[in-house]
């Protein structure tokens, strides 16, 4: 688990005992990309949740793509946080993190690009063109970091140049 928080230190948290705070992986890129992934995802939601979205149906899609991304990276966020993910040691989580970035990525384009077309500037709410246009803003910044992400999970699974294979069998054994 090369490039992960806490990949350098020895395990020290052991199956029976409480989860503890991991302070260094809030400094690191995987954990600052997830706060920033936070923060704007909420930004998404919250700015087309101001809108009258109900009215246009390809502002649900929208909705739906930044809240179910946001609560997960939440989650992801909180069990890297806590160091949770050293109790499932048998979830392989930089293949699980880079796929679920992938899939981020690819949807959240799907959504910027969305949210862009169906914002109208001829409408006739104006706090609903600008909420619209700075949705589509944030949609385009928070796929980016998806994307950033995407590519730093990727090189964490490869292991940055070591097998990654025996890394996790030398790890745990």
């Amino acid at each position: 688990m090369a490039g992960l928080p806490g990949a350098a230190r020895s395990r020290s948290a052991s199956p029976g005992s409480p989860p503890g705070l991991d302070g260094s992986f809030l400094l690191s890129p995987l954990g600052g990309l997830m706060g920033a992934q936070a923060v704007l995802g909420l930004l998404v939601w919250s700015l087309i949740a101001a809108t009258t979205y109900h009215l246009h149906a390809a502002y649900g899609w929208v909705m739906f793509v930044s809240l179910f991304f946001w609560i997960l990276t939440l989650l992801f966020f909180v069990t890297y946080l806590l160091q949770l993910h050293q109790k499932f040691y048998m979830i392989p989580w930089p293949l699980v993190l880079m796929i679920y970035n992938a899939v981020a990525t690819v949807l959240y384009i799907t959504a910027f690009v969305t949210c862009a077309a169906a914002v109208q500037p001829t409408s006739w709410r104006q706090w609903d063109y600008n909420r619209r246009a700075a949705a589509s803003f944030f949609a385009c910044v928070t796929m980016i970091t998806y994307a950033v992400s995407t590519f730093f999970s990727f090189r964490a699974w490869k292991g940055l140049g070591s097998n990654a294979a025996t890394s996790q069998v030398t790890e745990h054994a």
